[in-house]
């Protein structure tokens, strides 16, 4: 693979697993390439992931990191990082290495020149019953509401090219869900069966009532028109970023910038 190669991770109470997580991708991705990227979205994380994001950084060239100065939920996360993200394909995966690093090379070997992404569709028990179900039930409802473009076994483990990139930043919608919004592109998407990992270890930010939050807003997003729902759901205050580490943006580490895209 010759171009650059991004990857994207938001962070959020993943102090804990960064270190081996930076070490599994750096692993797996000089199997494959020589050029690429890895930005970290610290999304206001209360845990001190900060502090390890500036360790990975002061020591690997290829790490980026972007701290925000609020709080704006995963997918707002995942949206500022592909904005910054200058690669022609783009990697998007969780910090709890329930997503596994390795099964990177196998997502970009399907991404195909007719093929916009292609997600790493999620295999094994890696939470409890319960979240299963409901987890396996609204990914249903949602592939069937995007009239089956969306893979029934999506989630944010994903490859994608930068058409995808680009159309998802066009994206002006209040509280996105990234993987709606792939959806809503109409561009071909593909999904490949990966098995995830329980890690003991993990304190998922996700409540049952933030899960059932944002099941509800993803579900009305498939089915408001996207010109109608800013006028629906108000709009969403502009992503600030306090701090960047790693490769240089032309301003200083402590400056404050506003992200004015989709995100």
């Amino acid at each position: 693979m010759d171009n650059l190669l991004s990857i994207v991770v938001p962070v959020y109470t993943n102090s804990s697993t960064l270190i081996e997580l930076h070490r599994r991708l750096t692993h797996a991705l000089q199997g494959v390439t020589d050029s690429y990227e890895i930005l970290f979205i610290d999304d206001a994380c209360p845990a001190g992931s900060i502090r390890v994001l500036r360790e990975l950084g002061a020591r690997d060239m290829h790490v980026t990191a972007l701290q925000l100065a609020h709080n704006v939920g995963q997918n707002r996360a995942v949206l500022t990082g592909l904005a910054h993200a200058r690669g022609d394909v783009a990697v998007v995966l969780d910090a709890d290495l329930q997503d596994p690093p390795e099964a990177i090379p196998a997502l970009l070997a399907v991404l195909t020149d007719d093929v916009a992404a292609v997600f790493a569709g999620r295999r094994g028990r890696y939470e409890a019953r319960g979240r299963h179900v409901s987890s396996w039930l609204f990914k249903r409802l949602l592939h069937l509401l995007s009239g089956r473009r969306i893979p029934a076994d999506a989630g944010l483990f994903v490859a994608m090219r930068r058409e995808m990139i680009d159309r998802l930043l066009a994206f002006d919608v209040p509280q996105p869900y990234v993987v709606g919004l792939m959806g809503q592109t109409r561009l071909p998407l593909r999904s490949i069966p990966v098995v995830r990992h329980t890690n003991d270890e993990r304190v998922s930010a996700y409540t049952p009532w933030k899960r059932l939050t944002l099941a509800s807003r993803a579900l009305r997003q498939a089915l408001v028109p996207r010109w109608l729902a800013p006028k629906l759901y108000g709009v969403q205050p502009p992503v600030i970023i306090r701090e960047y580490i790693g490769r240089s943006y032309g301003t200083s580490l402590t400056d404050q910038k506003v992200l004015t895209c989709g995100a």
